[in-house]
């Protein structure tokens, strides 16, 4: 039978249910408000999209790294309350999710991911089980964030994650040979770095022109009641930026381990030990407590 939009209409209002999935319970009912109803409560999807709307901000970041360095993965699952993300279900459905970005190369963001078959049960997607695990675990729980690096060229992906998922982070690093221990430690320290610093770029030359002209607009309003000649605004104003750049782009940053250091000159300095021209490439930092 035809169902019509208004009925589906009808019967999100009445659960809060999905679209595709209130299509599905009035197709199977004949189209029956009521049965429909039933049938998404019986199925746990009303119930889980009620619960959709509720904060999430605990849960685990995890992640994992080739033996060979050549392929990391991170997965960030969110959930309303540290009890759950301890329980086994929830622990086990992120590892799941982990080891399948793994095993598929093919998979390499969250939205791929959210959307693929399921890898212990082909016959849902991602998306499926994770509304199952709603219901079951009687919290919001939310897939937030995934991604995949597959090595470009040499060098080695390695990763960290912080007080039992908190932060995760994973770094590629171009030039050096994954077997050499120096060259090893390096790139450990730099996830170590990501982690604590949370930069948002490689280089300043990453920053987006948009995002340094509206740093200099707050500077410029900071100063804009402050009787200096426009010239030394303009000098107090680059030196702001260059405080900023210090926190957003991580060659510019202090070195954790060694403040006399920037991470530009710690790239240097190991470049010249191991006799190579080493590149950071990218990271990927997920912070279970940001959206």
């Amino acid at each position: 039978m035809s169902i019509s939009t208004a009925d589906i209409k009808l019967l999100r209002e009445s659960t809060g249910a999905g679209v595709l999935d209130c299509k599905k319970a009035l197709e199977e009912t004949n189209g029956n408000i009521d049965e429909a109803i039933e049938f998404l409560r019986k199925k746990g999807l009303a119930a889980a999209s009620k619960k959709a709307s509720r904060e999430a901000n605990e849960g685990i970041v995890s992640a994992r790294v080739s033996d060979d360095g050549k392929v990391g993965v991170m997965v960030k699952v969110n959930c309303e309350t540290d009890f759950v993300a301890r329980t086994d279900d929830f622990q086990q459905f992120v590892a799941s999710l982990v080891r399948q970005m793994f095993e598929q190369p093919e998979i390499k963001d969250v939205e791929t991911l959210a959307a693929a078959p399921y890898t212990d049960d082909s016959g849902k997607t991602v998306n499926e089980v994770l509304t199952e695990m709603i219901a079951k675990l009687g919290e919001n729980t939310i897939l937030r964030e995934a991604v995949r690096f597959d090595l470009e060229g040499d060098g080695m992906i390695d990763n960290y994650v912080h007080m039992g998922g908190l932060v995760g982070v994973l770094v590629e690093v171009g030039g050096g040979d994954p077997h050499n221990e120096k060259f090893a430690e390096f790139v450990h320290d730099l996830a170590l770095q990501i982690a604590a610093s949370s930069p948002q770029f490689v280089a300043e030359a990453d920053v987006p022109p948009e995002a340094v002209d509206a740093e200099k607009n707050i500077f410029r309003a900071q100063l804009a009641d402050e009787k200096k000649p426009d010239n030394i605004k303009e000098r107090i104003i680059e030196g702001k930026l260059k405080k900023w750049y210090g926190e957003v782009a991580l060659l510019n940053q202090e070195f954790v381990k060694d403040t006399d250091l920037t991470i530009a000159q710690l790239l240097e300095k190991y470049s010249k030990e191991l006799g190579t021209q080493l590149k950071i490439r990218r990271f990927a930092r997920f912070d279970l407590g940001a959206s």
